[in-house]
């Protein structure tokens, strides 16, 4: 869901928001031309910065993204990982090195045991992946 999209449904202008709705036509999105379209439309909302989209706009927007995430988790699913590999790829996608998760596992034996999956990873440390890499902590689990 969009930050800032558990917008008060009564504030939503009908007249406004058909109008929007009209020029972006979003419908269930069956290709990748489509899916590229539909993302393309987000963007240029997402452009405008979320606080000064209006309730209309948020609407749109959450609409939109929805139908963009049905279609890329039937068309795209992304399998099952275990827990070390999804920390190996954030940590690559972010030019990350062992030594820069210290301060989360506390020390750089048990860094290396858990990113080469020789030890399990804790919910406390879930928790703290979770916050220093902006996901889910259940990916860690």
């Amino acid at each position: 869901m969009i930050a800032g999209a558990n917008i008060n449904r009564k504030r939503l202008n009908a007249k406004k928001y058909g109008q929007l709705l009209a020029r972006a036509l979003p419908r269930v999105i069956r290709t990748e031309r489509e899916n590229e379209l539909m993302l393309a439309k987000v963007w240029d909302l997402m452009k405008k910065g979320e606080e000064k989209l209006t309730a209309e706009e948020l609407e749109l927007l959450e609409v939109m993204s929805t139908l963009i995430e049905r279609f890329e988790e039937e068309h795209h699913p992304i399998p099952d990982s275990p827990p070390n590999q999804v920390l190996k790829t954030l940590m690559e996608d972010r030019g990350l090195k062992q030594k820069d998760l210290l301060p989360i596992f506390g020390s750089s034996g048990t860094v290396s045991e858990v990113v080469n999956g020789k030890r399990s990873i804790s919910k406390a440390q879930a928790k703290k992946l979770s916050e220093f890499f902006h996901v889910s902590a259940e990916v860690f689990i």
